[in-house]
């Protein structure tokens, strides 16, 4: 069975150092943990880039909520991720739904036009979608699109435990190629179902950081992980 991968969510240069050094694969990086991760500005993301050599991927979203905004929102965050791109980013992390819950295509596709070729995940807004299978299928042959980051619920693992079951079951079919990477109260007794049923890459945030958000990621914790998985 091939190593998987654990991410890790890091807010600055100290969190990624920290984070690599406990064994993280890879960083989600953001900012604003209290509208659960925005687009973190160039300038952090050119110093974490600087301070490891994991791969990075990046997030594209620019107000709390799974909405894209309007048409001048929505510009600004793809001259955003332009810029981005230019510093370096080479993963990104995105995901939009409409007022009715499903996917916001000419979003997504509007900036996957303009990080292409890069790899992205759709975040847990699927986790939020009317329809998952529908959501998936409808985003199935996006250039790049290889992960869903998903809880399988919008309350976290425990309540998902059985739609990620069912999912990795169906690895492979037309619209579930794209790697399932577990996380959302995701907790270290979830992993040996989840890895008996064949997912491979997990994401941590609030675990790597014992004493919460505002102080930093922990190596101790992250090895922790790295070390169950």
């Amino acid at each position: 069975m091939s190593r998987p991968i654990l991410e890790v969510i890091a807010l600055n240069a100290t969190d990624a150092a920290a984070a690599q050094a406990g064994g993280a694969d890879r960083l989600e990086l953001v900012t604003d943990m209290a509208a659960d991760g925005l687009t973190p500005p160039r300038e952090v993301f050119a110093e974490i880039r600087a301070a490891v050599d994991i791969p990075l991927r990046v997030m594209l979203r620019p107000s709390a909520g799974f909405a894209a905004g309007g048409a001048r929102a929505l510009h600004a965050l793809c001259a955003e991720a332009e810029a981005l791109r230019a510093e370096g980013a080479d993963e990104f992390v995105l995901g939009f739904l409409d007022h009715e819950g499903h996917p916001d295509l000419v979003a997504v596709e509007e900036l996957v036009a303009v990080i292409e070729p890069c790899r992205w995940t759709f975040h847990r807004a699927i986790d939020h979608a009317t329809h998952r299978d529908t959501l998936r299928k409808q985003l199935a042959g996006l250039p790049g699109l290889d992960t869903y980051l998903t809880a399988g619920s919008p309350s976290g693992v425990d309540e998902g435990l059985p739609t990620l079951l069912a999912e990795a079951a169906k690895s492979g079919e037309p619209g579930y190629e794209p790697r399932l990477l577990v996380g959302g109260g995701l907790r270290l007794d979830h992993l040996p179902t989840l890895r008996a049923a064949g997912i491979t890459a997990f994401h941590v945030g609030t675990a790597a950081r014992p004493e919460g958000w505002s102080h930093p990621v922990s190596p101790t914790a992250v090895e922790q992980w790295r070390t169950a998985l």
